[in-house]
């Protein structure tokens, strides 16, 4: 009778044992592994579908702020032409004046990509009444007298094709002329070996004295100024890339368009409208390329007429130039593409509204970016399943663990039974058993 007390006190014991402990734990690890399982499929799905909606509108604000910050870089350039009329007209003070105007600026020097502080108006220049240059200034350095031209005809200016001098003698005073990207052509394989598009955008005021006109004073804004707000951009990252994109191509990327629809900043500087030598412009791209025509990847891309690869090319185009900012999405060759777009909130006698100066572009691979966040997901959801598989081995090592350890107390139990029972008090106990059993 005492074996079979001693035995119910330890079942009991052991019972007790797994049901406060073994059980909850059990219970405890499974909720545990059931939520991150849970969690794993919520994030994975999360990562499908809502990084995609979240993405357009970082991007689409992105483009806007990048849009107003252009905006403002042109609308100080007018600032500078207009302060530079009321000093004194000398080499001199010219000289000065485009010496202390600078801004930083990356380029790539003997291999290594670094900052540098470049002149912003790698040219200013005075004409007279009759269009005679009476100063000018080069990349900081006054030109010699002897060298002086007439820019009154488009074929004496810098890219033989300008015609700043007319329209800036028909302004009123403090007006500005703002011409559109002005530079020579890069075709593809001078692209492909290092050459990059330079160019200006010529700034122009009229200049008065008592007996009316008197002459123009104009600014060359170095156009790397302008197109670093956009070459450097990568949509869907934060932070600085110089031509991410003509080495590890993505198929994301940002790019400037102006007000007559010609991409005047792109990772790929073929795409930039451009003169040939004689100063005649090359034409866009087609889609009936007539015989002299430059192949794609020498010609200039115009989105007004690109409706050849995609109807909505030139819908954005038309919503963009009437002053909107937006998303859509369009077929470029065999990859689905996403652009937000903004305006650039600029406006003159040159670039009325709505178009305003043009308007920036953000341009996203969709294939490319859903096939990253498909792995995204993958990811998640094989570290889900290794959390899973880990709390699993835990548990089972745990029970096992806690199982040895309530065998420990339960035979340590029995020996303190045994030891603290007498032989007398058993002999007596079995004794009693007998009789009852009689």
């Amino acid at each position: 009778m005492a074996e079979k007390n001693k035995g119910k006190q330890v079942f009991t014991v052991s019972r007790i044992f797994f049901l406060l402990i073994v059980i909850p734990l059990s219970l405890m690890a499974i909720l545990i592994a059931n939520g991150i399982f849970r969690l794993g499929v919520t994030a994975k799905e999360r990562t499908v579908t809502v990084l995609d909606q979240q993405s357009q509108e970082e991007i689409k604000a992105r483009a806007i702020v990048t849009a107003e910050e252009i905006a403002s870089f042109l609308m100080e350039r007018k600032k500078d032409l207009l302060v530079a009329t009321i000093i004194p007209a000398t080499d001199t003070a010219f000289r000065q004046f485009v010496q202390e105007n600078r801004k930083p600026l990356w380029v790539r020097q003997e291999g290594k990509v670094r900052q540098v502080l470049a002149l912003l108006y790698p040219e200013m220049s005075l004409t007279d009444r009759e269009g005679n240059e009476r100063i000018k200034i080069i990349d900081g350095e006054t030109v010699p007298k002897t060298k002086l031209g007439n820019v009154s005809k488009p074929e004496g200016t810098t890219f033989r094709s300008e015609r700043f001098f007319s329209l800036a003698r028909g302004l009123n005073r403090g007006e500005v002329y703002l011409s559109h990207v002005t530079g020579w052509s890069v075709n593809r394989a001078d692209f492909e070996q290092g050459k990059r598009f330079g160019g200006i955008i010529r700034l122009a005021t009229p200049i008065f004295d008592r007996g009316g006109f008197a002459g123009v004073l104009s600014l060359a804004l170095d156009y790397r100024h302008l197109a670093g707000f956009t070459d450097h951009i990568i949509p869907t990252q934060a932070g600085y890339f110089f031509e991410a994109e003509t080495t590890t191509p993505t198929g994301n990327y940002a790019y400037l368009v102006d007000n007559r629809g010609y991409v005047i900043s792109h990772p790929f500087d073929y795409y930039i409208p451009g003169l040939r030598e004689d100063g005649t412009p090359v034409a866009p791209l087609t889609e009936k390329r007539q015989p002299g025509q430059p192949l794609p990847g020498d010609a200039p891309l115009n989105l007004n007429f690109l409706g050849y690869m995609d109807p909505i090319l030139p819908e954005i185009a038309r919503d963009a130039a009437g002053g909107s900012a937006g998303v859509k999405v369009y077929k470029s060759g065999n990859h689905t593409k996403f652009v937000a777009y903004a305006p650039v909130p600029f406006y003159s006698r040159d670039y009325p509204e709505p178009a305003g100066f043009g308007w920036v572009g953000m341009a996203l691979d969709v294939d490319r970016y859903n096939q990253r966040a498909l792995q995204t997901s993958q990811n998640i959801d094989r570290e889900a399943k290794s959390w899973t598989s880990t709390i699993i081995v835990i548990l089972i090592l745990s029970v096992i663990l806690l199982c040895l350890i309530m065998a420990l107390l339960s035979r340590g139990i029995t020996r303190s039974l045994e030891a603290e029972v007498s032989a007398e008090a058993q002999e007596a106990g079995r004794r009693y058993d007998d009789e009852e059993e009689s």
